[in-house]
C-alpha cells in the first residue's frame, strides 16, 4: 500500500469500471469517497451504496439532483430548442455538468483536494466532466484513469478490468449485460460501442429500453395539452382521461411515460465528436422529443419574426457550448440569459397526438400570440391594403433584376 495522498471523490456509478477504479485509487494510497448521483437512471442506489463501502469507500454520497436537472438543464435546453447537428436532443450533454456541479459541492464539502471519474480518454465526457469541475473549483486536482499510462496499459480492455475484479473480490456479473455501452438519465438512454461500432449494423430491437417498438405501439393515440409559460412547461393535461401535472418532475417524467408507450423519442446517427472523431450513438429522448416539438410550435406562434431569427442563431451556439462542455463558461451564460430574455412572451398551450413514434400538433392558442387573424383573413381584408404589396415587391425586385442585368452582360462578352 502506498502512502496516504490525500482524499478523492470518485464519480462512481456501481459498475465494472469505477468499482475497478475505486480499488486502484485505495491501492494508490488515496481515501476514496464514493459520489453518485440520482439523475433518473434505473439503479439500485441502495446496492450500489454496500457495494462501494464492501470495496472500502470512506463514505458513499447518493444525491438526488433529478428537480435540478430538470429545472436548472432541460428547462434552458427547451426554451432554446437546442439540438445538436439536427437531431441529437443532449440528454448527456446536459446530464453531465448537473452532475460534475454537485460532486464538486460534496469535494468542497469534504475539503477533498481531488476528484476522479470513469470517462474515456477519446469521449466527450471527460472534457464536460473536467471543465466544469474546474469552472466551479479552480483549484481542484483531477485524476482521470483512462489517460493514465499506468492506467491503461495496466488494464486494456474488459477483460483485464475482469481479472483485476476477481483478484480484489469486486462483484461482477458472470457476462456483459450488452455488447455495447448504455448511459441513462432521466432525459435520455444512450447506446454507443460494441457491435454498434460498425455504422452500417442495424441496432436490434432488444437494444431499447425506454421506448415501445412503434409497430407494437397502440394503435388509439394519446392527445395531451401542453401549457407554457416564458418557454418552460408548466403543465400538462391528457385530454383524453383528465390526467394532469404541474411540477416539472412530475410532468417530465409522465411525458416520459407517454412517449415510451408510443414509440416516441428514437434516433440512431453518426456524430461529431468535439475532440475529433465521429462516432455512432443511438438515443432514446422520450419525454424530449414531445416537448422540442411543442415549444417551436408555441415559440413560432408567439414571438416576433426577426427576435426568433437572431435567437435561432443563439441556440445553435448554444447547443455546442453544452455538446462541448461549457454549460459554465461565461459566453454560455452570456447566451442563456439572452435566450431566457426571448421567453418572456412565449406562453400558451399546444395540443398534440402522440402515436406510432410521432408527435402531431393539433392545434394552439395564446393570449400573447401575434397571430391577428383579421389581418391574415382571405375572407376580411383587416388593416391592410393589398395594392401595398405591389411596390413591396419591386423594391425587392430591384436586386435581382440588377443581378439579371449583370449575368447579360456577362454572357454576352462571352459569347463575342
Amino acid at each position: 500500500m502506498s502512502q496516504h495522498k490525500g482524499t478523492v471523490i470518485l464519480a462512481y456509478s456501481g459498475g465494472l469500471d469505477t468499482s475497478c477504479i475505486l480499488v486502484w485509487l485505495k491501492e494508490l494510497g488515496y481515501d476514496v469517497i464514493a459520489f453518485l448521483a440520482n439523475i433518473g437512471q434505473d439503479e439500485d442506489f441502495e446496492a450500489a451504496r454496500k457495494k462501494a463501502l464492501q470495496l472500502g469507500a470512506k463514505k458513499v454520497y447518493i444525491e438526488d439532483i433529478r428537480k435540478e436537472f430538470v429545472e436548472e438543464f432541460i428547462w434552458p435546453a427547451v426554451q432554446a430548442n437546442a439540438i445538436y447537428e439536427d437531431r441529437y436532443l443532449l440528454g448527456t450533454s446536459l446530464a453531465r455538468p448537473c452532475i460534475a456541479r454537485q460532486q464538486v459541492m460534496v469535494a468542497k464539502k469534504e475539503g477533498a483536494q481531488y476528484v476522479s471519474h470513469g470517462a474515456t480518454g477519446k469521449g466527450n465526457d471527460q472534457i464536460r466532466f473536467e471543465l466544469t469541475c474546474y469552472a466551479l473549483y479552480p483549484e481542484v486536482k483531477i485524476i482521470a484513469p483512462w489517460r493514465m499510462p499506468e492506467f491503461y496499459n495496466r488494464f486494456r480492455g474488459r477483460t483485464d478490468l475482469m481479472d483485476y475484479a476477481k483478484k480484489h473480490g469486486i462483484p461482477v456479473p458472470v457476462t456483459p449485460k450488452s455488447p455495447w455501452s448504455m448511459d441513462e438519465n432521466l432525459m435520455h438512454i444512450s447506446y454507443e460501442a460494441g457491435i454498434l461500432e460498425n455504422p452500417k449494423t442495424h441496432a436490434p430491437q432488444s437494444l431499447y429500453t425506454k421506448t415501445t417498438d412503434p409497430r407494437k405501439a397502440p394503435d388509439t393515440p394519446d392527445v395531451l395539452e401542453i401549457e407554457f409559460k416564458k418557454g418552460v412547461p408548466v403543465r400538462v393535461t391528457n385530454v383524453g382521461d383528465g390526467t394532469s401535472h404541474s411540477s416539472s418532475l412530475e410532468l417530465y417524467v409522465y411525458l416520459n411515460q407517454i412517449a415510451s408507450k408510443h414509440g416516441v423519442g428514437r434516433i440512431d446517427i453518426v456524430e461529431n465528436r468535439f475532440i475529433g472523431m465521429k462516432s455512432r450513438g443511438i438515443y432514446e429522448t422520450p419525454a424530449g422529443t414531445i416537448i422540442f416539438q411543442a415549444h417551436l410550435d408555441i415559440e413560432t406562434f408567439t414571438m416576433d419574426r426577426e427576435v426568433r431569427r437572431l435567437k435561432q442563431g443563439l441556440a445553435l451556439r448554444f447547443s455546442e457550448q453544452i455538446y462541448n462542455g461549457f454549460w459554465f463558461s461565461p459566453e454560455c451564460e452570456f447566451v442563456r440569459s439572452c435566450i431566457e430574455k426571448s421567453q418572456e412572451m412565449v406562453e400558451g398551450k399546444v395540443q398534440l397526438s402522440i402515436f406510432k413514434g410521432q408527435v402531431y400538433v393539433l392545434g394552439r392558442e395564446s393570449p400573447l400570440s401575434l397571430y391577428n387573424r383579421d389581418l391574415v383573413s382571405m375572407d376580411v381584408q383587416g388593416d391592410y391594403e393589398p395594392c401595398d404589396a405591389s411596390g413591396f415587391i419591386k423594391i425587392n425586385a430591384v436586386r435581382l433584376r440588377e443581378h439579371q442585368r449583370l449575368l447579360s452582360k456577362v454572357t454576352a462578352a462571352e459569347t463575342k
